[in-house]
């Protein structure tokens, strides 16, 4: 990709975490994502030959897609170069012309200046320019003070089910507590649900949308269906950001999530979203992502040394319906496999529940933190 970059004379930039690259020239804002068969040129969506791939720490490029990239940068150079070979016309002499004198025209007399008598002038009353209002700030980038809590599923729809409990009942449980702590800290606090109702998925987002939300958290237990062997190895906590997946395992569990919508009749549901639809996302997601991740990491921090373990990195991003509509950064959170007894015994207690939302709790105050002290660098208040 580097040197597709220094073909058309653009710089690359590689963003780890979201799996996502760009090529910047003077006239060209170039998006990919690995996996993804489509980029973005200038935010208009393009089909490609195939989906870029990493390899070995290097991204590769079909060689359709390539020449494709390259061959329209070089068609817009020649556009933009005057031919440098081309005869210059002759010059030709103008006809002579006839000279002519000039009439000389009588010059009129200057008039009497007329006397101006003016009056002591006043100085000018000072003018006084009122600041402009400031535009809006947009979540992720104001003072945190309005956090969403989704607690998951509810109602009819029970969510996920372990041996002894259901998901429904743990997240609502965890949801007040965490509510408690963060009213402590002086932020205002939603919740989508306080009692056992079912929510559709898009009215949880446009809930949190209409309270001007700061910080969207969804509250899942997590679960496999396997046999009891399986089970009782696959355990822990992980923190979901809306991005495209990266593994099988991502998709299967936003797959669970977002079948709640299908499984209950909601208007426009489906499984997973499509390639096209991601980058149609890419713009709205580019303003809430950085703060997305940044509140994940005070949950990898907070949620360290845990009764629950950490299951693989921590974090994942797939296409969770629930957290697509939401306008702010959003974070989906499976606090443990209730589908593992032990990690479901834990979350079915008192002290487990009081623990899990003490730590995110503690992250949300750390985000706040982070978040107020970035803003004091650049002058805001």
């Amino acid at each position: 990709m580097e040197s597709v970059a220094r073909e058309i004379k653009g710089s690359f930039h590689w963003y780890p975490v979201q799996k996502t690259f760009s090529i910047i020239s003077t006239k060209d804002t170039l998006k990919f994502a690995v996996g993804i068969p489509y980029m973005t040129r200038n935010g208009l969506a393009i089909e490609m030959a195939a989906a870029p791939k990493l390899d070995n720490g290097h991204i590769w490029l079909a060689e359709a897609d390539a020449k494709k990239i390259s061959y329209k940068a070089a068609i817009e150079a020649k556009q933009n170069i005057a031919p440098s070979n081309v005869p210059k016309p002759p010059e030709t002499k103008p006809d002579k012309i006839a000279e002519t004198k000039p009439v000389e025209t009588p010059k009129a007399k200057p008039a009497d200046k007329p006397k101006i008598k003016t009056a002591e002038q006043k100085p000018a009353a000072p003018v006084v320019v009122k600041p402009k209002t400031p535009k809006q700030e947009i979540a992720g980038t104001r003072e945190v003070r309005t956090i969403v809590i989704d607690p998951g599923h509810g109602g009819k729809d029970p969510g996920a089910s372990g041996k002894r409990s259901q998901e429904k009942d743990i997240v609502l449980a965890v949801a007040k507590l965490l509510r408690k702590n963060l009213d402590d800290l002086g932020l205002n606090v939603k919740l989508t649900r306080n009692k056992d109702v079912f929510i559709e998925l898009q009215q949880r987002a446009m809930l949190a949308n209409q309270w001007d939300g700061d910080l969207f958290i969804s509250l899942h237990c997590n679960a496999i269906d396997a046999t009891e062997e399986r089970k009782k190895i696959i355990q822990g906590y992980q923190f979901y950001v809306l991005r495209a997946p990266e593994s099988e395992e991502d998709k299967a569990i936003a797959r669970r999530e977002n079948a709640v919508a299908t499984l209950y009749g909601e208007k426009n549901a489906k499984d997973e979203l499509s390639p096209l639809e991601w980058f149609k996302l890419e713009a709205r997601l580019e303003q809430y992502k950085q703060t997305s991740y940044l509140f994940t990491e005070k949950l990898l921090d907070s949620f360290e040394g845990g009764k629950i373990k950490k299951m693989n990195t921590g974090v994942g991003g797939a296409g969770f319906m629930v957290l697509v509509g939401a306008m702010m950064p959003a974070v989906l959170i499976e606090l443990g496999f209730i589908s593992n007894e032990e990690d479901e015994n834990y979350m079915m207690s008192t002290k487990g529940q009081v623990d899990l939302a003490d730590r995110i709790a503690e992250a949300v105050e750390n985000y706040r933190d982070a978040l107020h002290n970035y803003r004091e660098t650049l002058g805001r208040k």
